[in-house]
């Protein structure tokens, strides 16, 4: 789905294109973590009912980032996925919370983790008595700079041989540039990952946050046909 929900027409309309190619799964951030104070931060309580409508319209799953511990409880009661982000993987605070429910965890890696913290950040959900945690790699920071980040698929097999936890990768966060979003996808999916974040929406350009990372309906229609003879050699089933 779109980085961000931003209106009611926007969630509708890309959630209705992504349900005609069979995805189940609506992902958008209603409360945004933002670099800026002066960028745009989300729709809060608002993002979060447009996002739990649409996808009931269309019989599917919410994904959706808790921002803090103040709005926590919220995005517990809304979403069926509770997304723990980047710069959330060390809040203490969110991940008791989130240990507590009784729903799946996706934590996404921070930019400057190593595994090990990646994997204690998880602990600390799992020591809360929810199993249903999912790692998320999402790019880290490293001295190159013609890239949002540098996709560490290295880590994504140290996950997959060390771990008994599901793996997630983000390729659109971590590249930033939609152009290079289908490589890195496709690179991801002959891993054998067990599912892909990937940011579409209606009119990228336009968008309010990450515009330059998201791709039109077109160009992920296109990408996703791409997925299904890679996903069928790996043993896996698009959803």
């Amino acid at each position: 789905g779109p980085c961000s929900v931003e209106s009611r027409e926007q969630a509708f309309k890309t959630a209705e294109h992504l349900h005609k190619l069979g995805v189940r799964f609506l992902r958008a951030g209603a409360f945004k973590p933002r670099t800026s104070p002066y960028s745009f931060q989300g729709l809060g309580a608002d993002g979060l009912k447009i996002l739990r409508e649409t996808a009931d319209h269309f019989g599917m799953k919410v994904v959706t980032e808790t921002r803090d511990a103040t709005q926590v409880d919220r995005v517990i009661e809304t979403a069926d996925i509770i997304q723990v982000g980047a710069k959330a993987m060390y809040d203490h605070g969110i991940l008791h919370a989130v240990g507590r429910c009784g729903k799946p965890v996706l934590m996404k890696r921070h930019f400057g983790a190593t595994l090990q913290e990646f994997v204690q950040g998880a602990e600390f959900v799992l020591s809360g008595g929810n199993s249903q945690v999912i790692l998320c790699e999402r790019g880290i920071r490293s001295f190159e700079t013609k890239t949002r980040f540098t996709l560490d698929l290295c880590g994504v097999a140290f996950i997959k041989h060390h771990l008994n936890l599901p793996v997630f990768v983000d390729p659109s966060h971590a590249m930033g540039y939609a152009y290079g979003v289908p490589d890195l996808t496709r690179a991801a999916m002959a891993m054998g990952v067990d599912g892909l974040l990937i940011e579409v929406h209606p009119t990228p350009k336009l968008a309010l946050s990450d515009a330059s990372q998201q791709l039109t309906y077109d160009e992920f229609s296109s990408l996703y046909s791409s997925l299904k003879p890679i996903a069928a050699a790996v043993g896996r089933t698009l959803k």
